[in-house]
């Protein structure tokens, strides 16, 4: 089993003090969508996918509120695909995602790969499938699943225990496993990823929280990530309950457990360079 890192997408919103903790109120911030690429002896598994072909195509479709509001550069280099097809892989060669949550950001590519079945929690299918709010609306867009995916929603039934966590197994193969953690909160079906590899475990704590101070010790988050958490989060206190729960589980358990969120740039280079969180 290998498992890379990639961006699926560079966002660069204004305000890099706000942001990002540092740099001018003008300044623009680097923030990421942090996908992994698992390569198995059953083919490719994705965790999240980043924005897709459709999205640079058609970036009206994302809306302009949130293009306004992240800058994404909207590069088709970027997209999961065209990454993977770099990798020497074909769209065909992903025959399973697995998704944290459905926000645009995070599901933007999965009409890239269309044969792919898509493991996400249960919840979170029918929130994005229902729509019921304007919010709903604005973070779930049809257009980036019309293709019909072959959807795999995963119930809380049948799970297993991970580190205080309930676990939702979503797939299973010989080189190991990789399990659903629900997080719910920033919507109704966020789940963290976890994967067991010969190194140890890793978990995609997807938007549970948005930068690596927020798990520290000492709690510090730009002021700017707390106001976008608030504003997207669909159930703001128990987002806060499992971000917490993370932030003792990485400060009791870091040394087995390499802990990273979808937007953080430092994590996201620091998984690159194989150096722990």
């Amino acid at each position: 089993m290998r498992v890379h890192h990639l961006n699926a997408a560079t966002m660069c919103p204004w305000g890099g003090r706000l942001i990002a903790g540092r740099g001018g109120l003008l300044a623009r911030a680097r923030m990421v969508c942090h996908v992994l690429l698992i390569e198995t002896s059953d083919g490719l598994v994705l965790v999240d996918t980043g924005l897709g072909t459709g999205d640079i195509a058609r970036p009206r479709r994302l809306g302009a509120g949130f293009v306004a509001l992240t800058q994404p550069r909207l590069d088709r280099a970027e997209t999961a695909l065209a990454q993977i097809e770099a990798l020497g892989f074909a769209a065909a060669d992903v025959r399973h995602i697995v998704l944290t949550h459905m926000d645009l950001d995070h599901a933007g590519g999965l009409g890239d790969f269309p044969r792919a079945k898509v493991h996400l929690h249960l919840r979170e299918h029918e929130a994005a499938q229902a729509r019921k709010t304007l919010a709903a609306k604005a973070r779930y867009i049809p257009a980036q699943w019309a293709h019909g995916p072959d959807w795999v929603p995963h119930g809380d039934g049948g799970g297993e225990d991970w580190f205080g966590f309930a676990g939702v197994r979503a797939l299973g193969f010989p080189e190991g496993e990789i399990l659903l953690v629900p997080l719910h909160g920033h919507t109704a079906g966020h789940c963290g990823v976890a994967l067991r590899t010969p190194e140890g475990w890793i978990l995609h704590a997807g938007d549970a929280y948005f930068h690596h101070g927020s798990l520290a010790e000492k709690v510090a988050t730009p002021p700017g990530l707390v106001l976008f958490q608030a504003a997207t989060d669909t159930i703001g206190a128990l987002r806060k309950k499992n971000q917490e729960r993370l932030r003792q589980l990485k400060l009791a358990r870091g040394r087995e457990i390499t802990i990273f969120c979808a937007h953080d740039p430092a994590e996201f280079d620091a998984c690159c360079a194989g150096h722990r969180l």
